[in-house]
């Protein structure tokens, strides 16, 4: 049976540019079933990439993901170390589904993206498709939004089983949106990651009204959650596109955004009784409770990795009044919690090596750039949401996706004639050269 990168350029073909093992990803993340699989329930993004898993590897080695780099490596020993965290906590045999499931939401999704996602014209039909699932859920999570009825899950139920139906007390009059999902909080995640990336790279070269109507639809989509971190992020990354819109003339306009933050940081450090992440965390809450529930899992949190800096908990619990919930609120603790200090360390050196080099990538075309800058914005969205809540299950997978999904521009050969806007360099007037023009963005490492 031929391989999944032999059968790559008919794959494009059909599919109209995008690879089917990312369209089928993809259409997996927004189908709520568990099919049953032996003994496994696996949902269906899970068995596209356990599918996809080994092939992109074998691509992977063989170097059509381009160049091997930092992140890379720091992706395979987080997975490396988050797996023997586990058998040192629990024992193999108790935690090899658990193991299993990381691995494959880690490496799978990630590889996926590092292999399939190599040029610019593959990122753009990415947030494309992508983005239209988003907005042919839409009428059925409004639907929800208004009635609280779950149209999706109890439909699709009747194929297969589906994720349980959650039902929470209504915010202003409204209920909270679920969607396919596990939770009104991963849906919102979901579609509100799509905000930036939709503007700089769907909606480059529009007016600013045409620019904004998917943002706009997407934004709408992520609000039905009615959860406050996804609503935080799209306020992050709408605030970004503006100072990136009205200084974008201005050569070190993200030197003075990153002074101001270090000055705000400064007064909360120094004029609150607060540190700053507690700050931050107990205030993108849409209740009082919440932020006060958020700020008591930090200390607790930060407790239990003090006491197992190493391999962490594992899937225990962790030690907390009994009145608290068991739910931890906050991505990058709860990795640490899990698998200790080296395991969150090694996932933010991949967060850090891939979004700061796209930052700091000089002479990118002008298509290049604002998908940069796109991608940039999300990636720092993961990261500052990721500090108010948990990534699980189909939001995680996405995450890791995303995370790979930038690579690609790092292996863009520099225009000798132009240099990038993002962040601090000067912007040339000279365009792109002819044979750039001709055929699009070349990777140093061309697909074969």
């Amino acid at each position: 049976m031929p391989s999944i990168d032999r059968l790559d350029p008919i794959a494009r073909e059909i599919s109209g540019g995008l690879p089917w093992p990312v369209k089928a990803f993809l259409i997996g993340l927004v189908i709520p079933w568990i099919i049953p699989l032996g003994p496994l329930n696996l949902s269906a993004y899970r068995i596209i990439l356990l599918v996809a898993l080994l092939p992109t590897l074998w691509m992977w080695v063989r170097g059509k993901g381009g160049p091997i780099r930092v992140a890379d490596i720091a992706v395979i020993l987080f997975c490396v170390w988050a797996s023997l965290s586990f058998v040192m906590v629990a024992g193999f045999e108790q935690t090899i589904e658990a193991m299993g499931i990381l691995n494959i939401e880690t490496m799978g999704a990630y590889l996926l993206a590092r292999c399939y996602i190599r040029t610019a014209d593959d990122f753009r039909n990415m947030i494309q498709f992508a983005s239209n699932l988003v907005v042919f859920l839409l009428p059925f999570t409004l639907f929800e939004w208004i009635t609280g009825a779950k149209p999706l899950l109890t439909g699709l139920a009747v194929i297969f089983p589906t994720l349980d139906i959650t039902m929470m007390e209504p915010r202003w009059g409204f209920w909270r949106v679920q969607g396919p999902f596990a939770h009104s909080i991963v849906y919102g995640l979901f579609c509100g990651s799509f905000v930036a990336l939709t503007y700089m790279v769907l909606g480059r070269g529009k007016g600013i009204l045409a620019g904004l109507m998917r943002p706009a639809a997407i934004t709408l989509a992520a609000f039905v959650s009615m959860s406050s971190a996804p609503i935080a992020g799209i306020v992050l990354q709408f605030a970004l596109i503006t100072w990136n819109s009205l200084l974008k003339r201005f050569t070190f306009r993200w030197k003075l955004l990153w002074g101001m933050a270090l000055v705000a940081y400064l007064i909360v450090e120094f004029g609150s009784n607060q540190t700053p992440v507690k700050f931050y965390i107990s205030r993108f809450t849409f209740d009082a409770q919440t932020g006060w529930f958020r700020l008591l899992i930090w200390d607790y949190g930060s407790a239990s990795v003090a006491n197992h800096p190493l391999f962490g908990i594992g899937l225990g619990q962790w030690v907390r009044p009994s009145w608290m919930p068991e739910s931890v609120d906050n991505f990058w603790l709860l990795i640490a919690m899990r698998h200790g200090i080296p395991a969150v360390a090694l996932l933010f050196v991949a967060w850090l090596a891939i979004t700061c080099g796209v930052a700091y990538k000089k002479g990118l075309d002008e298509r290049t750039d604002a998908y940069r800058t796109g991608f940039v914005f999300c990636m720092f969205m993961f990261l500052l949401v990721g500090c108010t809540v948990h990534f699980w299950a189909a939001t995680y997978a996405w995450f890791m996706f995303m995370l790979g999904s930038g690579v690609w521009i790092l292996d863009v050969k520099p225009l000798e004639t132009s240099s990038s806007e993002l962040p601090g360099s000067r912007s040339s007037k000279i365009g792109p050269s002819p044979e750039h023009r001709r055929h699009g963005t070349r990777l140093s490492a061309p697909r074969r």
